[in-house]
Parts: structure tokens; sequence; C-alpha cells
């Protein structure tokens, strides 16, 4: 075999002298950069995190295995080390894990009905006209831009027990009487109220969102299950949805996130005074450190909250690297 030949060689341009040179040696450079080359560019946004994060995120957990109560707090005593005592106490509480159930079920429930509208917005989107699909997109932006206390506020003033236009409307319904109803006294009608308002301000990135995937779609298949005589719902069944699958497990888990750390809207409308059963674990870690100056048990019930949230963090990750090596 000649040097030509040799895969272990490479021919110069210069008097058709060769050197010799591992071939392997050249593919594992270029791994070793394609590796390095993704931590690089994430490095200023991981350094931001650890310098706005990192620390409060340290003291959460050190104080989490103290007893700081107010005394220690306006004393500037060092709080006594108590282990895991906090954790004990919130796993061993029966209210604590009627929170958990509660937040669990909120998150449950909004985040299905928001997917579904969501997915039927963004179908509806590819069959209308392209100047009323502009129209739906400026107006969901709007919502999408609008922030979530302004949001709560305004549903506030719609559902007002006196002056809202929401039991305006419903009162004049013939035989029904809805003149100073308060939707909060059942706590049905109090969640069925914030649940509307978290779907509604969901909606815009969801639809848009599959709208955009929902372009990956090929129309010829479309056609051609027509053509053999599948139904609509078979031909989204069989065709958009295996297609749409890996967007629509990504903008699942992110609305999972979103809604279990739900905090803005119970807050805004029981104007900072949420009852037990309209308690969220946000809310509750709240009330339990800065409304009965439990700080230490408070900042339990956030590491747990942090924990259980990190469990749907996780497969995120893992769906996205999934989808990557599909790509």
């Amino acid at each position: 075999m000649t040097a030509v030949d040799s895969p272990t060689t490479r021919p110069q341009a210069a008097g058709g002298v060769t050197v010799q040179k591992p071939a392997a040696q050249r593919p594992s450079r270029r791994r070793r950069h394609d590796a390095l080359v993704p931590w690089l560019l994430t490095l200023p946004t991981l350094l931001v995190l650890a310098l706005l994060l990192g620390r409060p995120l340290y003291r959460m957990i050190v104080l989490s295995f103290q007893n700081m109560r107010l005394r220690e707090l306006l004393t500037g005593v060092a709080p006594p080390w108590v282990g895991f005592e906090q954790y004990q106490k919130a796993l061993t509480d029966s209210t604590f894990w009627g929170v958990v159930g509660r937040t669990a079920a909120f998150t449950v429930v909004s985040v299905t009905v928001s997917v579904l509208a969501g997915l039927a917005v963004a179908l509806l989107m590819r069959r209308v006209h392209r100047r009323v699909r502009l129209a739906m997109m400026i107006a969901m932006m709007f919502v999408w831009a609008l922030p979530q206390l302004v949001a709560a506020q305004a549903f506030v003033w719609l559902t007002d027990s006196d002056f809202g236009v929401l039991n305006y409307l419903i009162d004049k319904i013939p035989g029904v009487d809805y003149a100073n109803h308060s939707w909060f006294v059942n706590p049905w009608q109090g969640w069925t109220l914030i649940t509307v308002l978290v779907v509604w301000a969901g909606i815009p990135f969801l639809a848009i969102s599959l709208s955009a995937g929902l372009t990956q779609v090929p129309k010829e298949l479309l056609e051609a299950a027509t053509v053999d005589g599948a139904t609509a719902w078979q031909a989204l069944r069989n065709i958009t949805l295996p297609i749409l699958k890996p967007l629509l497990t990504i903008v699942t888990t992110l609305s999972v996130i979103w809604n279990f750390g739900l905090f803005t809207q119970v807050w805004v409308f029981r104007s900072g005074h949420p009852e037990p059963y309209f308690q969220t674990l946000a809310t509750y870690s709240y009330t339990q450190a800065f409304g009965q100056s439990r700080y230490s048990y408070g900042s339990a019930i956030a590491v747990i909250t942090v924990l259980l949230m990190l469990g749907v963090m996780v497969f995120y990750i893992r769906q996205m690297f999934k989808i990557g090596e599909v790509d």
C-alpha cells in the first residue's frame, strides 16, 4: 500500500513528501471543540443567573435548616440550627398536603384546558383568511404582553360583587338573581374564575407556538388523507398530532412549570389575604414566612416547591435533548 492509499497518512503538495498523522486526531479535536462551544455560549447567562439567584437560593436553603423567627430578625441574633425539623413539620402537616393537592389539581385542570384551547385556536388560525389570522395574532400578543398584575386587577373589576359587569350581565337573564353576588364565597366558583384568568392569559403563547408548529405539517399528507376518505378528526389524530408531539410536549411542560407556581392571580383576587381553601404552594410559603413570621418554615416549603418543580424541569430538559438528537 502506498503513502497515498494509507488511511493514516496524507500527502503534502511539496515534492510528494508524506507526513504521518493519525486520521482520528482531527475528528477528536473537532468533537472536543463542538462540545466546548455550547458551554462558552451559555457561560454569560449562567454567570448572570448565578449572581442573581445563587445567593438568595443558598440563603433560603440555609434558613430552612434554622429556626428564624421575628425575635432573631429584630435582634440580629443567629437563629438556632434545627436540621430537618422544618421539613418534618411540613411533611407531617395535613394542611400542607392539602395545599399540595390543591396546587396539583389546579395545575392539571388549567394546563389541560389551556393546551386544548390553544390547539383549537391554532387550528382555527390555519383555516381563516390571512388578514383575520394577522388580527388574531396581534390581539393575542397584546394579551400576552399584559402584566399578570394588571390582568388580574382587570378581572377583579369585572367580577366585583357591587359594580362588576359580569354580575350585571348575568343578572339580566330571566329568573337569575346575581345582584351583589360574591364569586369567592363558594371555593368552586372562585377557583373557576382564577382558572379562567390563567387560561385566558396562557392561550396566546400556546396558540402562537402551535400555529407555528402547524406550518411544518405537509399539506400533501393532509390532502392525500382527505382523498383516501379520512375525516378531519382522523387526519388530526394520525397526521397532525404525531408531527406536533415534540412541540406539544415542550409547551405543556412549560405550562405546568408556570401554573404550578401560581401566586399573582390568587393574591390579587383575594386582596393579599387568601383564605385557606385558596392557598397554593407559592402563597402558602409567603404567608407562613411573612404573614406569621415563620421564616424558616416558609423557606422549607419554598425548597420543597422548588424540588417538586425540578422534577418537571428534568423531564422538560430530557425532551429537549431528545428533540435535539432527532434533529
